[in-house]
Parts: structure tokens; C-alpha cells; sequence
């Protein structure tokens, strides 16, 4: 005679418990609202910025946001990846739309977005990562890679040199990103930006 099945497993009210639900949509809106208000302070910062702040700012409460993010090293992590994320995503969609010039600057410009939500978060991550609390993220790698596949198409169209490796424009930003700095001048970057970008240009076209 077979033995009978086990009885359904039963929740703390002794209903039968189903699959695991997903996040509801407002849950999913709540932290999408923390991540944009947080990246959005880390940006302004010129210190800490509390997490009531940040809480206040995304129209929830300071408990909806332990909730997410149970710590600051939880909250800054994300945000991180979550700009990192919108950065290299950006190339393929700009490239469609813009010509390689165009696409290019203004990637550009959403890099430098990165860099300067990064400088509010900065000491943060390098605790974190030094502690081995975060995962050290590959960056540069996928910096440089978003930037090759705008500089690929520029040659392959002849907007740009052929001769050019992508980790030396990813070093050119990042000076221009460090000597500037201090000033905060969007003006000067990007005057800068133009610069390299002219440096790309075949030597015919320009």
C-alpha cells in the first residue's frame, strides 16, 4: 500500500505556504526611489549625507530603507553598481541613435555623472572593498569596454582612428576626471572632453 503524501508545509497561520511571491510594485518603486535619491546626494555631498536625508528625500521611511539596505556599505554598494550599470549599458543604446561623435560625447558626459556620484561614496567603498565587505568591482574593464565599442564603430565609420587602444582614452579620462577635481568645473571638463575627442578624429578630418 503506498504510503500517504506529507501534508502541505503550512505558514506561521497555518495556511498552506506557496511559492516565495516577488517583490511587490511598490516595493520595487520604493527602492528604485532610494537608489535615484541616494545616488542624487552622493553626488551634491561634500560630507556624509544621513540616511534620514536620504530616506526623506525618496518620500519614504527611514525603515523602508533599513528594509532595502540594512546598512550604508548596502545602500552604497547599489547605488554604485546601479550607475555603474546605467553607464556601460548606455553605449549600445546611444550608438543607435547618434552618430559615433555624437554618441560618444555624450557618454562621455554620463561617465563623468558617474564619477562625480562616486566621489560621494568614495571613502565608503574603499573601506569596503578593502575590508573584503564589498565585492571589488571590474570597473575599469567595463569602462574601457563600453568606450572600445563607441571607438570600433567611429573606425569602422571613419570618425575615428583605427590606431587607437581604448585603455589609453580611458586614461585620458581619468586624468581629466582627477585635475579637475578640485575646481568642479563642468566647463573646464568639458573643454577637455573636446580635446580628446578632436585627438581621435583622423588626421584629415579635422
Amino acid at each position: 500500500m503506498p504510503s500517504p503524501e506529507p501534508p502541505p508545509s503550512t505558514g506561521a497561520s497555518g495556511r498552506p505556504a506557496g511559492p516565495a511571491r516577488p517583490a511587490r510594485a511598490d516595493a520595487r518603486r520604493n527602492r528604485e526611489k532610494l537608489l535615484a535619491a541616494a545616488g542624487a546626494a552622493f553626488t551634491a555631498a561634500d560630507d556624509t549625507v544621513p540616511l534620514e536625508a536620504i530616506a526623506r528625500e525618496a518620500g519614504v521611511g527611514i525603515g523602508t530603507l533599513y528594509r532595502h539596505f540594512p546598512t550604508r556599505e548596502a545602500l552604497v554598494e547599489a547605488v554604485y553598481a546601479a550607475e555603474l550599470d546605467d553607464v556601460t549599458s548606455s553605449a549600445p543604446v546611444l550608438l543607435a541613435e547618434l552618430s559615433p561623435e555624437a554618441a560618444l560625447r555624450a557618454w562621455v558626459d554620463r561617465y563623468a555623472a558617474f564619477v562625480a556620484t562616486k566621489r560621494g561614496m568614495i571613502d565608503t567603498l574603499r573601506a569596503g572593498w578593502a575590508s573584503g565587505s564589498m565585492a571589488t568591482p571590474t570597473t575599469r574593464e567595463r569602462i574601457t569596454a563600453a568606450l572600445a565599442m563607441i571607438l570600433a564603430e567611429g573606425a569602422r565609420t571613419g570618425s575615428f582612428r583605427t590606431d587607437v587602444d581604448p585603455e589609453d582614452i580611458t586614461a585620458l579620462l581619468f586624468g581629466v576626471f582627477l585635475s579637475t577635481a578640485a575646481s568642479n568645473s563642468p566647463e573646464q571638463n568639458g573643454r577637455l572632453f573636446e580635446l580628446v575627442i578632436d585627438a581621435l578624429r583622423p588626421m584629415g578630418g579635422r
